[in-house]
């Protein structure tokens, strides 16, 4: 068949490991990411001799996980990622932890001894069955490679079956425990009694049937939405779960559209008379405008927003919920009086009527259009030179260029996107790792997003998120990379995050338990990676950085910023808009 690559017949391992790479590759798995180790050998070899599979070496497995998660998160096509036995299978949890909550595709193949070795203080061995526990899929361990061609029938349909779980009924990891006895690289051993039979069924036309469907097809919604459309104080909250047409049915009935950053409602054209509303934050700070403007009914796109605010005023003011996220797990947090429904796209009404008070729709255009003003009005004024953190967020969104992919970061960073971002229709591509909402692999998912995308991507992070995977720019200077990464790091040496908690206000021990402060000098980091840096000293400087992306490489754009003045100016201004909600 065209772009198949002959069977390496040169030992038992040599052949099992090319049956497992073209069965992904029939599967559509069209990239790998691995990390260099013994015992995984056989694997690395038969990927990195595949044609048709982008095979990315990465040193670090923590990192190595999250740049192939970033991939399948800008793909949505399953990812293969390849270690080594022992810790180095450990150091992948947190990704495929973050894959399985957020729903990314991964073909996890950790590389293990055969069993005689274990439980006998063999070197680099560990318990690895079931290692990932409950977070992943599916979960099997291999049978140790035979060259029968009875048991590589078992192997391409059980790597078949896996692909096909790392997609379907919804995305997430698969986990295969895959043992090897020696010898590990392919070494000629002529035990192969079967070649000729194996070469028969192995090099033509029996595998097309191993179709697994690498993309899941969407799930379309219908009811029971369509028995809600006369609510006349009904309310879409779109959240970051990548639930498709929350505008169109916003059109259909009138509702408003509480839209997150993280979803797709903030970013792009949403059609002519829906009410998009981005600083719900803001004016749910104001407790009369909260108390006025409360929903009989949510329709709940992908899962709660981030912002705290709107999550206590949906738990006190307890509307009927229906929520629709494209995965089985629970995503009401909140344990709401909720419907649930399963699917990724809710579709259009032929003929609905319009349902929404027109008072109630109003009511929320007007206090998003003061609460907006305020905010945006407050950033459009600061001068030049004056680094406060939020006018990064206000600036990016007005001029990164349009269908730019972003990737935005954990603690500080969304959330200033979440109160600071306007609604547009510069068509942005936004990504997350907002299944655990940890800090860890921020830099490895975007530079995986950038290279999946192939385009430029910008990366929005604090200085910590980035400090906790400074190995991700080892890929920096990875030549088979596509696409760049522009990281704009908003440095306030510390998590500003924390400022904004209860904690705070107990110094000692908050400075250097909580905030933490590194006090790097970032323009030597990078260049003991090789990495461009440029240190902001103003907003014009700034904005013409952002508004032309490089199309290839890594760069840092530095933004020095004073966390503890930051944190009382941004409560400051929110406390504003809210104020002004008054006024409309």
């Amino acid at each position: 068949m065209p772009g198949f690559n002959e069977l390496d017949f040169r030992n038992t391992n040599s052949l099992w490991c090319g049956v497992l790479a073209e069965t992904l590759h029939r599967c559509g798995v069209q990239q790998a990411v691995v990390s260099p180790g013994s015992r995984s050998t056989p694997l690395v070899f038969a990927l990195a001799r595949h044609s048709r599979i982008e095979t990315h070496p990465v040193l670090d497995e923590r990192s190595a996980a999250f740049f192939a998660l970033g991939i399948a998160k800008s793909s949505m096509r399953p990812v293969a990622l390849v270690c080594t036995s022992g810790t180095a299978a450990a150091n992948f949890f947190p990704a495929i932890i973050e894959a399985q909550e957020s729903g990314a595709p991964l073909v996890v193949i950790t590389a293990d001894r055969p069993p005689e070795m274990r439980e006998c203080s063999s070197g680099q061995t560990i318990d690895q069955q079931k290692l990932y526990g409950s977070h992943v899929n599916w979960y099997h361990e291999l049978a140790v490679p035979e060259p029968a061609i009875e048991r590589l029938r078992y192997l391409r349909q059980t790597i078949a079956f896996a692909v096909a779980r790392s997609t379907q009924p919804e995305r997430g990891p698969v986990h295969l425990n895959a043992p090897f006895r020696d010898p590990l690289p392919p070494v000629e051993d002529k035990e192969i009694a079967d070649r000729e039979r194996i070469e028969t069924e192995f090099f033509h036309d029996n595998w097309q049937h191993f179709d697994t469907g690498a993309q899941c097809s969407d799930n379309t919604v219908f009811a029971p939405i369509r028995d809600l459309s006369r609510e006349k104080r009904g309310l879409i909250i779109a959240g970051p779960g990548g639930v498709q047409n929350a505008s169109g049915i916003a059109a259909s009935t009138g509702w408003p559209v509480l839209a997150d950053a993280l979803s797709h409602e903030r970013h792009f054209e949403t059609g002519a008379g829906v009410i998009r509303v981005s600083a719900y934050d803001a004016i749910l700070r104001n407790e009369a405008a909260a108390a006025s403007l409360a929903p009989a009914f949510v329709l709940c796109a992908g899962g709660w927003p981030t912002s705290k605010i709107l999550r206590a005023w949906i738990e006190k003011t307890q509307p009927a919920v229906l929520m629709v996220a494209p995965t089985f797990h629970n995503r009401d947090a909140l344990h709401c009086r909720t419907t649930w429904v399963r699917g990724n796209h809710i579709a259009p009404f032929r003929e609905p009527p319009k349902s929404a008070s027109d008072d109630y729709r109003d009511a929320w255009a007007r206090v998003e259009k003061s609460a907006r003003a305020t905010l945006d009005d407050a950033l459009d004024a600061i001068a030049d030179t004056d680094l406060f953190e939020p006018r990064a967020t206000s600036l990016l969104a007005k001029h990164l260029p349009k269908q730019t992919s972003i990737f935005i970061a954990n603690s500080m960073p969304v959330r200033d996107a979440e109160y600071f971002w306007p609604a547009n229709d510069r068509c942005h591509f936004i990504h997350h790792n907002r299944g655990a909402n940890g800090i860890d692999g921020t830099l490895s998912t975007a530079l995986g997003v950038a290279h999946g995308a192939g385009n430029p991507a910008v990366l929005l992070t604090g200085d910590l998120s980035l400090l906790h995977d400074t190995n991700g720019f080892l890929l920096a200077s990875a030549s088979r990379t596509r696409g760049s990464l522009t990281i704009v790091l908003v440095n306030n040496n510390g998590g500003g995050i924390f400022e904004h908690l209860p904690v705070a206000q107990f110094d000692p021990p908050f400075e250097e338990y909580f905030a933490t402060p590194q006090n790097i000098d970032f323009a030597k980091l990078c260049a003991t990676y090789g990495v461009a840096h440029t240190r902001i000293e103003s907003w014009t400087q700034f904005t013409k950085l952002i508004s032309t992306l490089p199309e290839r490489g890594v760069r840092v754009l530095e933004i020095p910023t004073d966390r503890k003045h930051d944190t009382a100016r941004r409560k400051a201004l929110l406390a504003q808009a809210a104020a002004a909600v008054l006024l409309a």
